[in-house]
């Protein structure tokens, strides 16, 4: 199957980037204004909302939203605040209601968001609110499985705003994955910063060793672009040694193991041969894939073995592993304090995936501050360890900006694109 089409790579402006862009408030209510408000967010997971009534509510800066499953089956999305005296409504993050109760004075909400029942409603001299108020909604669209909102009442449509990313996140048919090792973690650095991480690879030789003899990392190897709607996306070569190693370092081990076996190839039969490795699970996957509950056959060969990783504009990275899982980390600002944000961190596993491991219902999400506990994902662990020093030396008047890497383009690029929104020229 053919690779996957070129996204085009409008210029670089190389806007600057400094460090009072992490660390001042002023910039960080400007990001809220003018930028937040404006774009499509990854919120909840469609799948998850099982029957009439159930809700996930997820905050994001100082917004709260409750998405619900109507008695339609379809989903719809609203503030969750109360129309009377604005308290908020709910404080779990899932959960299944036949209404929705405000915990102050009562009121009764229906998941559609129209208002049932208030107290007293003889005493309110513009007549009985249940008559005129409802909750405020804001636009929502489903895609692979996430339910997304955009703030704006003139948004364009989430396909039009992803762009390339429709198809080939599409393809992957994921929308019905099942949710593995998640966890939410509250982090002391700006939001923006794993969110630079994880658009350059630059960092791979000297964050994640552990990684690197089955895993192409050199640039010159790996590919890098980005698209006129402001995501970027990066494919790395995997199960396949890299180039950067000698001969004598080519030896069969663990990890190359842990490739090769469960699609029943054995690694000592590659030695001497370690870079038809690539090739041949590409061919084994093609052919026994659907028999072991794998949807391959929208794929491109690459995309059965290589990390597909996509950075959604402005705060979703995706990481596809070898079609078998979905990495996805998500950063979501703080109320207030522009040196803080939450690091959302799950993994959804493909039907064959999960099949193997045994998983048979979404598990449990995990919430903790940072430095109490892991997430036992040792590169997402190993990527925010170097996120809290780098946001300490962003603050030194010591440091008067970046000076980037051809290969750390990507970070450029999404810095270009939220000054296009802090300036007016997006959406």
């Amino acid at each position: 199957m053919a690779l996957a089409r070129p996204w085009g790579c409008p210029p670089l402006r190389n806007v600057p980037i400094l460090g009072d862009q992490y660390t001042s408030r002023e910039f960080f209510d400007r990001e809220w204004s003018s930028m937040w408000t404006k774009v499509w967010l990854l919120m909840g997971r469609s799948s998850e909302l099982s029957q009439d009534g159930s809700y996930q509510m997820e905050e994001i800066g100082p917004e709260s939203f409750i998405m619900i499953r109507q008695k339609d089956g379809s989903i719809r999305a609203f503030y969750n605040v109360c129309q009377h005296r604005g308290s908020r409504l709910l404080f779990n993050n899932e959960g299944i209601s036949n209404e929705i109760v405000c915990p102050y004075h009562g009121w009764e909400w229906a998941n559609d968001g129209s208002l049932s029942q208030v107290q007293d409603p003889e005493d309110f001299i513009d007549g009985n609110p249940c008559d005129d108020m409802t909750l405020v909604e804001v636009n929502c669209e489903l895609f692979a499985g996430f339910i997304w909102i955009n703030m704006d009442p003139e948004c364009i449509s989430l396909k039009d705003y992803l762009g390339p990313v429709w198809e080939e996140f599409e393809a992957y048919e994921s929308h019905d994955w099942i949710r593995g090792p998640s966890s939410t973690v509250d982090v002391n650095c700006n939001w923006k910063v794993p969110q630079d991480n994880s658009c350059e690879s630059y960092h791979l030789p000297s964050v994640h060793p552990q990684g690197l003899k089955w895993i192409e990392h050199s640039y010159k190897y790996c590919h890098f672009d980005w698209c006129e709607e402001g995501h970027n996306r990066m494919s790395i070569p995997m199960v396949t040694p890299s180039h950067s190693l000698t001969r004598e370092e080519l030896e069969v081990d663990d990890q190359l193991r842990e490739m090769l076996e469960p699609w029943g190839l054995k690694a000592e039969d590659f030695e001497g041969r370690e870079f038809e490795t690539r090739q041949t699970v590409q061919s084994v996957k093609r052919e026994t894939g659907s028999e072991r509950g794998y949807q391959f056959d929208q794929l491109f060969d690459d995309q059965l073995t290589d990390a597909y990783h996509y950075n959604i504009f402005p705060n979703v990275t995706v990481s596809f592993a070898g079609s078998e899982y979905i990495g996805l980390q998500r950063m979501r600002p703080h109320r207030r304090d522009p040196e803080r944000h939450y690091y959302d961190n799950f993994m959804y596993l493909s039907h064959g995936a999960a099949a193997r491991i045994g998983a048979t219902k979404p598990e449990e999400r995990r919430f903790f501050k940072y430095g109490t506990d892991l997430m036992n994902r040792e590169i997402a662990d190993q990527d925010l360890a170097v996120s809290t020093g780098q946001q300490l030396g962003l603050s030194s008047r010591g440091y008067s900006g970046v000076r980037l890497a051809g290969q750390e383009g990507r970070v450029q690029r999404f810095h270009d694109v939220l000054d296009e929104y802090l300036e007016g020229s997006r959406p």
